[in-house]
């Protein structure tokens, strides 16, 4: 579980924003907690139980993710209107970004986590990508 915790917080924080993220992981991980010994024998837990999250929290997917704003200090270095750009994404546009472009992963590991092929991950970044250049006005 020590494994999988960080990734599927991060996963569902890009989801939902920081405090139904937050909420959907606890959902997830009791989940697992649960039904530990099915779990853990799974090939991928974290695409597993990232769907467990997502499907306990319907209620969520009905609201636009808060996302966390950009901190003055950053200011040069984040074009301020990143957070309501990413929210208006579709979510599988916006889960893709945020976790390949923002936070390091691989497209395999968000392909597995998303349960799609990486051809259509990347269908997804680029999608996403482009829209956040209109959405933010910068040139391709």
């Amino acid at each position: 579980m020590a494994r999988v915790e960080p990734g599927l917080k991060q996963a569902f924080v890009a989801r939902f924003g920081r405090s139904d993220g937050v909420e959907a992981a606890s959902e997830a991980f009791a989940y697992a907690w649960e039904h530990w010994s099915r779990v853990s024998a799974m090939e991928n837990p974290t695409g597993y139980l990232y769907r467990v999250g997502r499907s306990r929290t319907r209620r969520i997917r009905r609201r636009t993710p808060i996302l966390p704003a950009v901190e003055v200090s950053r200011m040069p270095e984040v074009e301020p209107q990143l957070p309501a750009a990413l929210a208006s994404l579709p979510e599988r546009q916006r889960v893709a970004v945020i976790l390949v472009h923002g936070l390091g992963w691989t497209q395999r590991e968000v392909a597995d986590l998303l349960g799609v092929s990486r051809t259509t991950l990347q269908n997804h970044l680029e999608r996403g990508i482009a829209r956040l250049r209109r959405a933010l006005k910068e040139s391709p």
